[in-house]
């Protein structure tokens, strides 16, 4: 039995407790935040759990093998590096720091310490993705041309960071973990609208070698709910909603073929207007399926699928937008 303490009951905390609770080889055993009356919320919903607001009381619990971190990312190296250096294994939500050097000294400390450190791109292990990922793996789709997401919606305005730093990490983690290549820079733009100071619309452009171009909208201040994402191919195009309650995923064999005949010297588009097709997708809740690895990952040592090195990818990007858009849209090499 993996003995965890989950560190933050806010938004998402309850949801991670309600998890792990649920699970046959791991469970709850103290839940650590500064607000008195949200760990008075956890203590009602769950009794057997202890609460406490201090998290060094955690770190030095022998019986408590792992921690959840759910906090602010301001807090999340101070918190994370505590843990890994007690020898506790880690999940931190995303994204996993406020800059790359940050990621990359966590998974330093991980490594030192040979604990599990894994960051929470819950996205990865819904049933969408995962099966996207399938159809990639079978070159369906053909040399990529093209990665399109949008994620917006009227708030939640968050007060100390940009939209892009909390609604891109994960569609930037969906093409972490789908595009094999890597990318080589980014330019993005945004605006403040609100008197924060931080950006509420953002645009970020995500350069490859290869001529794939990438590219994330983001937006606090839209009055409708949007969750899509494009992933265009040579051969293929793969749609993705997450608003659609069934046909999440759909595959279009439609686009354009190229042609240069022989003596002709300009190239002969054609378009191809194919099939669609919605495949059939797993739905079990993501989130379960995220703890239960990292449960997985601490019993057996193997790596996770978000492990430190697929955050650190993901905060590389945001920290260059931010240089960006303080750029007014320069591109920043990776």
């Amino acid at each position: 039995m993996i003995n965890i303490a989950v560190v933050g009951f806010g938004y998402w905390g309850p949801n991670l407790v309600r998890n792990i609770q649920e699970m046959k080889d791991a469970c709850v055993v103290s839940c650590c935040d500064t607000n008195p009356q949200r760990l008075a919320l956890a203590k009602s919903k769950h009794p057997s759990i202890n609460i406490t607001t201090d998290y060094e009381a955690v770190l030095k619990d022998p019986s408590i093998d792992a921690v959840v971190i759910s906090t602010p990312v301001a807090t999340h190296y101070k918190l994370a590096r505590k843990a890994l250096e007690s020898g506790k294994h880690v999940l931190l939500e995303k994204p996993a720091t406020n800059s790359a050097s940050e990621a990359e000294k966590l998974i330093e400390i991980a490594e030192k310490h040979k604990r599990t450190y894994m960051v929470d791109h819950t996205f990865i292990y819904t049933g969408a993705v995962r099966k996207i990922k399938e159809i990639m793996g079978q070159g369906d789709l053909g040399d990529l041309f093209y990665f399109d997401s949008v994620r917006i919606n009227l708030g939640l305005i968050q007060h100390d960071v940009n939209v892009l730093w909390d609604l891109a990490p994960h569609d930037i983690a969906i093409m972490e973990h789908l595009v094999k290549e890597k990318p080589v820079s980014v330019c993005a733009n945004g605006a403040c609208h609100v008197g924060t100071g931080l950006e509420d619309v953002a645009h970020l452009t995500v350069y490859f070698d290869s001529g794939l171009i990438a590219h994330f909208h983001n937006n606090w201040l839209s009055p409708v709910k949007v969750r899509t994402m494009l992933i265009g191919g040579k051969k293929k195009t793969i749609v993705y909603d997450d608003m659609e309650s069934s046909e999440k995923v759909k595959v279009y064999d439609r686009g354009i073929d190229v042609s240069t005949p022989e003596g002709v010297q300009d190239a002969r588009i054609s378009y191809r207007l194919g099939d669609m097709w919605a495949p059939r997708l797993d739905t079990s809740e993501a989130l379960r399926l995220m703890v239960a690895e990292y449960v997985e990952c601490i019993q057996t040592g193997r790596r996770s699928l978000t492990d430190g090195t697929s955050g650190l990818n993901v905060v590389k990007i945001l920290e260059a937008s931010e240089k960006s858009i303080k750029g007014r849209g320069k591109e920043i090499k990776l």
